[in-house]
């Protein structure tokens, strides 16, 4: 098939959605986003009004379709994951889209997390008993909103919604349900104990289809919200997390896909399904044959926000490079500072929302300095922490690659290839999740043979190796980080405990994405 077939990749994000044109051999068009607000109306709820990200898709595929010269082969879905919305019988939002950052499922998740059955639950969906999980979400729901419960016909996620209104199909892909804890990702069905714990039926989930199935084509309304013709195909996509290793190029077993945005994560692709004994990591799907394991965090650049904002407010809202530069003069180690970077509480490889940050080893001649490379370096700790459980699932790791905003600054580059120990490769421009849609896109509508191109398409740009001293340091410090989170256990519980009779906490300085 000729490379001027188009394939639009439409990314569903936290923040923002965004769509991006690409040709098949991997050359972007154009590409256009627009934003919208997550909303945080009472302390650990994070939500969105579903209508406006279907608006936002539509028009960011308008100004796409309208910047380019020729037609679309297809649209290609990427989205942030474990999002739930409740439809009437009609389609209609009855609930608000609950995003992976809504923690109000906190306790429903510890009490499922205390018992034998959740690792095992863990171990059969892929997914954790965390508050991100559908699955928790659900459980919170039957018990705090009965009556709203009782009335929701289909449970969804947001890029279903989505994909109902764009082509009337009531869908998920096996991407999207291996992180919602209810798809038992070793048969690809709906778990039965998963169900029954969540007190749903299979009947008010979406029908289970590969990442790769091409649904009918858009609607007659649908098609002239957008500029394309109607019966324009739809590929159903994925999730974001494997999309994003798709887009790097970390196809093939033993390469990692890191990335440091706003939160972080790390992943691995795999051939076959599996969590760790521990439970200390995800697995979702990509395609039938290729899966990734790994572990998110929920505090990525907004740990370095928290520090500009909180240690050094004179520098104003744009200081990142300065305050780059001052962590740059604190010591590897930073005096022997450490920063438990939970600001947002924390996921990999705890799955706990418990835990709150905390600076340890503190002394009168630490100063700025040290207070925020301490900062960055717990923000690769914690990844270097996911690593070892991707390795503790039985996976080799040869390569590393990273992507996200923290690649800009050449100082955390090499604090995150010193904390992992190994090279990390940077790859040069491109779109991550988007670019992975498109890619599924093109394999499922024939335009390439197999999304495993990815890895000759995507171009490395530098690789920054590792300095031995400093690797050595971040090593021997690595297991004292670790058992702090062990040690402060209690001390985060009773915390929580005592929050209703203390003075409420300051709001967050902008929301997790």
């Amino acid at each position: 098939m000729a490379d001027t077939a188009v394939v639009v990749g439409v990314d569903i994000g936290t923040t923002s959605t965004k769509s991006v044109a690409y040709d098949a051999s991997g050359r972007q068009l154009a590409t256009h986003s627009v934003g919208y607000p997550l909303e945080e109306p009472h302390p650990g709820y994070a939500e969105q009004d579903p209508k406006l990200i279907h608006d936002a898709v539509l028009e960011t595929i308008r100004e796409v379709v309208a910047q380019l010269p020729g037609p679309v082969a297809g649209l290609s879905f990427s989205t942030a994951m474990h999002s739930l919305i409740g439809l009437d019988a009609d389609g209609a939002p009855l609930t608000r889209s609950i995003t992976w950052a809504d923690s109000r499922a906190s306790r429903q998740a510890e009490r499922m997390r205390a018992v034998p059955a959740g690792l095992a639950l863990h171990r059969r969906t892929g997914t954790p008993m965390h508050p991100m999980s559908p699955m928790v979400k659900l459980v919170w729901f039957g018990e705090q909103e009965p009556k709203l419960f009782e009335r929701v016909a289909h449970w969804v996620g947001i890029k279903d919604y989505v994909l109902l209104r764009l082509t009337e199909a009531l869908v998920t892909d096996h991407s999207v349900a291996s992180a919602t804890g209810l798809m038992d990702i070793h048969r690809l069905a709906w778990d039965p104990e998963a169900l029954q714990r969540a007190g749903i039926t299979e009947e008010q989930l979406p029908q289970l289809v590969p990442t790769t199935t091409v649904l009918p084509g858009l609607t007659a309304e649908a098609a002239q919200a957008t500029g394309l013709p109607a019966g324009t195909k739809v590929v159903v996509g994925a999730g974001d997390g494997p999309l994003a290793n798709l887009g790097l190029g970390a196809v093939h077993p033993g390469v990692v896909a890191c990335s440091i945005g706003t939160s972080g994560a790390m992943r691995v692709a795999v051939e076959r399904p599996a969590v760790d004994p521990l439970g200390g990591v995800f697995c979702y799907a990509l395609t039938q044959d290729r899966w990734v394991v790994g572990g998110a965090i929920n505090n990525g650049g907004i740990v370095l926000q928290w520090a500009g904002d909180a240690l050094a407010p004179e520098l104003g809202e744009h200081a990142e490079e300065e305050l780059l530069a001052t962590a740059a003069r604190a010591p590897v180690g930073s005096g022997g500072l450490i920063m438990l970077p939970y600001l947002l509480s924390e996921r990999a490889p705890h799955w706990s929302a418990l835990p709150r940050g905390a600076y340890v080893g503190l002394t009168h001649g630490h100063r700025r300095e040290h207070l925020v490379r301490a900062a960055l370096e717990g923000v690769c700790q914690q990844l270097a922490l996911v690593l070892q459980s991707v390795r503790a699932a039985g996976n080799e790791v040869r390569e590393v690659r990273a992507s996200g905003g923290f690649a800009r600054s050449p100082l955390w580059r090499q604090i995150l290839a010193d904390a992992l120990g190994m090279p990390v490769s940077f790859p040069a421009g491109h779109e991550g999740s988007s670019f992975g849609a498109a890619l599924l896109g093109m394999q499922a509508l024939g335009l390439i043979e197999s999304i495993d191109v990815a890895a000759d398409l995507v171009k490395i740009d530098e690789t920054v190796r590792p300095d031995p001293g400093a690797a050595a340091t971040y090593a021997a410090l690595l297991p004292l980080f670790s058992e702090l989170y062990d040690a402060l256990v209690p001390t985060f519980a009773s915390l929580r405990r005592l929050a209703p009779s203390l003075p409420p906490e300051p709001p967050p300085t902008a929301p997790p994405m």
